[in-house]
């Protein structure tokens, strides 16, 4: 096993971090909003090529503490924060409903940054889910109607079965909506923005919630 481990750190240690890091990172011109900052550096990730760069990790906390993490898919962004979907009976669901609070990490490697969201999480108004979900291709929809996420599977025919279930409904009734999959905002009161430079000294910005204005300072890396 050792000599595993030893082959899997050497490969670890021989691959490249921050290959696209910048030689400087300008120290000025920082949006007055974190909303703001972040539509700048994601037209930026957009821009450099970045791969699914709408995709992040929400992580969220267990009835015990203990936390977990998922990627979702961002689907919007407003003055009520952060959008993403989940089934409100899923694991996620469940612990939002149990600790409505979560954070929201992106890495964009093509320009070598992150950006860290965490605050209160709230769910929106049924008719957005709804929308969400009537927007969904018909096979995705048939997978959330089919539920039982995270459950275990013994048999990959019961799943099949499943989704040819929901299909048939679906094509008898093709406004059919699933009451579990919601559309929840994650309204930070903190947001970090992490960009690497070659050199190493990187910026970090930190955006703070303080009433209705938001308080900006950098970090030391």
């Amino acid at each position: 096993m050792s000599v595993a481990m030893d082959t899997i750190a050497t490969r670890l240690k021989a691959l490249k971090t921050l290959a696209y890091a910048a030689p400087h990172v300008p120290a000025d011109n920082w949006a007055d909003t974190p909303h703001a900052q972040f539509e700048r550096w994601l037209d930026e990730a957009v821009t450099a090529g970045a791969l699914e760069p709408q995709v992040s990790t929400l992580s969220t906390v267990h009835p015990d503490g203990r936390p977990d993490a998922r990627s979702v898919v961002l689907l919007n962004l407003d003055a009520r924060g952060w959008h993403f979907a989940a089934n409100a009976r899923s694991p996620k669901g469940r612990q939002l409903a149990n600790r409505p609070f979560a954070a929201l990490t992106f890495y964009w490697p093509a320009i070598a940054s992150q950006i860290r969201l965490s605050g209160p999480v709230e769910r929106l108004p049924d008719a957005e889910g709804h929308a969400d979900f009537a927007s969904r291709p018909e096979r995705s929809r048939a997978s959330i109607l089919a539920g039982r996420q995270s459950e275990r599977l013994d048999d990959p025919a019961d799943l099949t079965r499943a989704i040819d279930a929901q299909l048939e409904r679906l094509a008898a009734d093709p406004a059919l909506v699933s009451a579990d999959w919601h559309l929840y905002a994650l309204a930070p009161d903190e947001v970090e923005f992490w960009r690497a430079d070659s050199s190493r000294r990187f910026a970090r910005q930190a955006y703070r919630r303080a009433g209705e204005h938001w308080e900006r300072c950098a970090l030391w890396p």
